[in-house]
């Protein structure tokens, strides 16, 4: 079943136009629309939905997508003027159809700080940096690359200190860190 789940977004996405369109009315409009990515990017495990609905990107589009004026959705995207960025406008700028051509620097908050170096990375960053150039300064985004760098590494330590604890539990003999007499009653009849 879990293989299942992963599958259904896992085997080439590019390659099936019913990713992003709806599969029996192949309407431009619908696939513009940042609700279509979060058929597979949201829940669990992909939080990017999450992240973009709550970030003030997602906001402008939450509060503005019903007003044409403000999203014409009927427009080609390399035409688009939005007041917002959608997550089509960033991911498939100017019309392009390959998503992880302008992928997210960050594809999550555990990934490893050991190829920061590498030229693929900065080649990225750069791509990153000259996406968000359609609308701030390349400073303003080279300074959020920043504090999206410090960020992970806060989360990395935070991640390392957490499974310290955890696996000190276990040394300690506390393999079952709620024990079944303590544990919470989740049906709340007691």
């Amino acid at each position: 079943g879990d293989t299942a789940g992963c599958t259904f977004c896992h085997t080439s996405p590019e390659e099936r136009c019913s990713t992003c369109h709806q599969r029996h009315q192949f309407n431009p409009v619908v696939a513009r629309k940042s609700e279509q990515c979060k058929t597979c990017h949201w829940g669990k495990i992909h939080r990017d939905w999450e992240a973009y609905d709550i970030s003030i990107h997602g906001i402008v589009y939450q509060v503005n997508k019903w007003d044409p004026t403000q999203f014409d959705m009927s427009k080609k995207l390399s035409d688009a003027d939005y007041v917002g960025p959608t997550c089509q406008y960033c991911h498939l700028r100017g019309g392009h159809h390959n998503v992880q051509r302008l992928s997210t620097v960050y594809t999550s908050m555990g990934m490893s700080n050991a190829d920061r170096g590498a030229p693929l990375w900065k080649e990225k960053r750069d791509t990153w940096v000259s996406v968000c150039d359609d609308c701030h300064s390349p400073r303003f985004a080279r300074e959020n690359l920043q504090a999206m760098d410090e960020a992970c590494k806060d989360a990395g330590l935070k991640y390392t200190e957490t499974f310290k604890v955890a696996e000190n539990l276990m040394l300690d003999g506390m393999g079952e860190p709620m024990p079944k007499d303590l544990a919470p009653d989740w049906s709340g009849q007691h």
